[in-house]
């Protein structure tokens, strides 16, 4: 069960997506958000603190909560944050749509385990997906996932949410994504799978995603189109 700050950032966060608190404006202070979600203001606190992680507002002592956000022309996918393809497509206001082109069992030999980080000799399952905006195959991402601890793991899981099914069904909680962020030439395979064209290059994340306990379950190559993406990130200078 999600804690009552996440909802209430939900909230929160869609409000200020949808324009009900426009760019620079204030936030209702504590008091008044307390009252809205009759919650205790640390859980309050807590959800303007991740509003403020996630770049969405900022704190102005003595003033309140101010609103960073502004929309973008372009769909937007935070480096900075832990958010799912259907959590970022509803962000966007769009469709999204998954496909499943690859699914199979494996054991880590070295040049896997050299890739993923998994040792050698883990048993994972290999899932190839490409993702839909709007109509458009727009990223093709290849998951590499520990299959002893995402246990149970189908195509049809894979084409909805894998991420929904670990933390609502087995109860895995992600807490940690380490990324790279590259740009590289488009492979045959691309080409093939996603709407390039005339782009010879694409955005690459490599992800390596680490449960509760700090054990690697996921490793994941996010292959993106590069004109369709803009990548965000909020950097905060520590004093």
């Amino acid at each position: 069960m999600a804690a009552k700050f996440e909802g209430i950032y939900e909230a929160l966060r869609g409000d200020i997506e949808g324009g009900v608190y426009p760019y620079q404006a204030f936030l209702p202070s504590e008091y008044e958000l307390c009252g809205r979600f009759s919650c205790a203001r640390n859980t309050a606190r807590r959800a303007l603190a991740a509003l403020a992680q996630q770049g969405y507002v900022q704190s102005i002592h003595g003033k309140g909560v101010r609103v960073l956000y502004r929309p973008e022309g372009q769909q937007s996918f935070s480096i900075g944050g832990i958010e799912t393809f259907a959590e970022t497509a509803k962000r966007n206001h769009f469709e999204g749509r998954t496909r499943v082109v690859g699914f199979r069992h494996l054991l880590a030999d070295e040049a896997i385990s050299k890739a993923s980080g998994f040792p050698v000799g883990t048993p994972l399952v290999a899932i190839d997906r490409v993702r839909y905006l709007a109509g458009t195959p727009l990223i093709l991402d290849k998951n590499l996932f520990r299959s002893d601890l995402v246990t149970g793991l189908t195509e049809e899981i894979a084409a909805k949410s894998i991420y929904a099914y670990l933390e609502q069904e087995l109860h895995l909680r992600v807490v940690t994504s380490k990324r790279r962020m590259t740009v590289e030439r488009a492979t045959a395979e691309d080409r093939a799978l996603l709407s390039l064209g005339d782009y010879d290059c694409l955005a690459v994340v490599r992800s390596q995603t680490f449960i509760v306990d700090g054990t690697q379950i996921e490793c994941t190559t996010s292959r993106h189109h590069p004109e369709r993406f803009a990548f965000e990130d909020t950097a905060v200078r520590r004093e």
